[in-house]
């Protein structure tokens, strides 16, 4: 059965992604260094992993995402990890994450820290708004349509 993924901290689009998955009747499972409320379901469960561990949440993922379950997270260190595990990989505002462009964001970030480093950039991603919404539950129905064609 199709699973999603939640990285859940920090994440702006876990309510949509309950939606879609309810409309589906689909699993999610949603990881985070601490509890959150989650739809009371027998197809959405939380996980929260240890504290102090920076990346637990992300290897906890890794190590549970199989090929043909989604992952939802704008941690673009997951994101190729998940993608090596044969899963798809949707970013907060609609934007998928593909073996061909995972490369570049890795580049692109490391670039973005370098230079937040030595001061020349601050700030962080622009806040979600209304169309990002929109673009990503439009992605996320298409990508779960492509799986269940497959």
């Amino acid at each position: 059965m199709l699973h999603i993924f939640i990285d859940g901290d920090g994440c702006a689009v876990k309510d949509e992604v309950y939606r879609v998955a309810e409309r589906y009747q689909l699993l999610v499972t949603v990881v985070a260094n601490k509890p959150m409320n989650v739809p009371a379901n027998s197809r959405t469960k939380m996980i929260v992993v240890r504290e102090g561990h920076l990346d637990a949440a992300d290897d906890w993922i890794a190590q549970h995402v199989e090929a043909g379950d989604i992952v939802i997270t704008a941690d673009i260190p997951l994101a190729d990890r998940c993608l090596k595990a044969g899963a798809r990989v949707l970013g907060p505002k609609g934007e998928e994450f593909t073996e061909d462009s995972v490369g570049g964001a890795l580049a692109t970030r490391e670039l973005m820290q370098t230079l937040r480093q030595f001061g020349n950039i601050g700030g962080g991603p622009a806040p979600m708004e209304k169309k990002d919404r929109s673009r990503f539950l439009g992605k996320l129905d298409q990508i779960i349509q492509a799986i269940r064609r497959a």
